[in-house]
């Protein structure tokens, strides 16, 4: 048999390391913090890579690269920036044997750098908007570490564009945080919540921080992808100006925009059970595998039955799944159903001689984990179809998880009583010490105040101050 998953009963954390280990996405480093991303969970993020990669060039982002080696002058000359880092920062001092004559800080984040070459690339309004992306690893000291969730070095992409105007920033900082949306929704099947964070949650060095929010089966958040307007902070840091069209000296409005590995993690949170990996297909690596019954059967049946299931696996290839025929012979039909399970595969068709004298099939979704018997004349279409609306039931079973832990609360006592319930909707003051105060009682942070919670006027439940609106209150990752 396949290996045995702790139940997420009896310990949620357990079960999530152990999925993670026994599907092989990802295993431990010996360097402390860090992790191995195995093929099963490095094909996931190639695909999530790809299916970006092409979202953000359909808006106009052209990809490039910058160093992994940051002056660490550059990182002072933004006051804000350099604080909201420091503590995470990891520092080369030495090097070919002798000590640098300038720290060299191994990237946290790219701002600083990429502006330094931006100040040198642009010179007139002609030359805005400028919109790069890098795909890269960066490097943040953590002091609790856990697989893709959080580790010291992890792999992300980080756009960073500059613009004419302020409105321009804003459009554009919104419209990446609309495409996070897209694809949180509608390719991991990840109901999320766009929206504003608070000043003390925002990025370091911006004017705005706007993030996507998602529900995990814990009912913990996971901030999922961020999208923030910096204004002109690094602009002038970095004196990164322009000629504008009045033929005067500007300094340029920016927008910075990530989202990272921790992807993988929040999938697993969403959708997985206690039988291993459940994968939406949009961004699964292998759709189907085809498993030929084979254990009593004459030479000749044999034969037909891998005939078959090839011939089929080559249909539903046409189709642009990703297919495996599993013909191991030395393991039997439960134990690869157990694997395949574990490790995520999508759909499960089985094909033995009795099927095939019969012209049918079973399948099996993951997520159902139900037999269904199918003509082998319409099994590719059939199985596209189970694909598709596979992908269509995670996202409403999450959606309707995320509803059904969703509360309005009003007053302290409610919000200390349900605190680990969900994500709770609640007047808060606007007051960063009120905010702190609330975290370090109740472990509840903002997380971020969503554009689709219409704003109405009320009471902080701490202070009993005026409240402009509410904010989503949660535990979180």
């Amino acid at each position: 048999m396949a290996e045995k998953l702790t139940p997420r009963e009896k310990g949620f954390s357990e079960w999530y390391v152990d999925l993670v280990q026994k599907a092989k996405l990802a295993d431990y480093s010996d360097v402390k913090g860090c992790m191995v991303i195995r093929p099963n969970g490095y094909a996931l993020w190639e695909n999530i890579q790809r299916t970006m990669d092409k979202m953000f060039k359909d808006t106009g982002v052209k990809n490039a690269y910058f160093p992994l080696l940051i002056p660490e002058s550059y990182l002072k000359k933004e006051a804000e920036h350099v604080e909201g880092f420091n503590p995470q920062l990891a520092v080369v001092t030495h090097a070919g044997g002798q000590k640098l004559e300038e720290p060299l800080v191994i990237r946290p984040t790219s701002e600083t750098i990429i502006n330094r070459s931006f100040s040198k690339w642009i010179q007139s309004y002609r030359d805005l908007p400028l919109l790069v992306n890098q795909w890269a690893n960066v490097m943040r000291w953590e002091m609790r570490t856990r697989l893709f969730l959080r580790t010291t070095e992890f792999l992300w992409q980080e756009g960073h564009t500059c613009h004419e105007t302020e409105a321009d920033a804003e459009e554009r900082t919104l419209q990446m945080l609309e495409v996070y949306r897209t694809f949180a929704e509608d390719y991991m099947a990840m109901p999320v919540l766009p929206g504003r964070k608070s000043e003390s949650e925002k990025f370091a060095g911006a004017l705005r921080t706007y993030s996507i929010e998602a529900m995990m089966q814990d009912k913990k958040a996971l901030q999922a992808g961020t999208s923030h307007n910096l204004g002109q902070n690094f602009a002038k840091a970095f004196d990164t100006t322009f000629q504008g069209r009045d033929g005067k000296v500007h300094y340029v409005w920016q927008t910075s925009w990530g989202s990272s590995t921790r992807l993988i993690g929040g999938l697993i949170l969403t959708h997985s059970d206690d039988a291993g990996l459940v994968v939406p297909p949009k961004i699964a690596a292998t759709h189907v595998v085809i498993i030929p019954i084979v254990g009593k059967a004459t030479d000749v049946e044999k034969t037909q039955v891998m005939e078959k299931s090839h011939a089929l696996a080559a249909d539903l290839r046409k189709a642009g799944l990703g297919v495996v025929v599993d013909d191991d012979e030395t393991k039997g039909p439960g134990f690869k159903y157990n694997e395949h399970e574990l490790i995520g595969t999508c759909l499960r068709i089985e094909l033995g001689p009795k099927d095939l004298a019969k012209g049918s099939c079973v399948m099996v979704r993951r997520d159902l984990r139900q037999k269904e018997f199918v003509s082998l004349d319409e099994a590719a279409a059939k199985a596209q179809a189970m694909l598709d609306q596979m992908q269509k039931d995670l996202f409403q079973k999450a959606k309707d998880f995320r509803d059904s832990h969703t509360f309005e609360v009003n007053s302290y006592e409610e919000l200390k009583a349900k605190a680990e319930d969900g994500f709770l909707l609640a007047h808060w003051d606007g007051d960063p010490k009120t905010e702190a105060r609330i975290k370090e009682e109740t472990g509840l942070t903002t997380r971020c105040r969503p554009f689709s919670l219409k704003q109405e006027p009320g009471k902080c439940v701490m202070t009993g101050n005026p409240s402009q609106g509410r904010i989503v209150f949660s535990k979180a990752y």
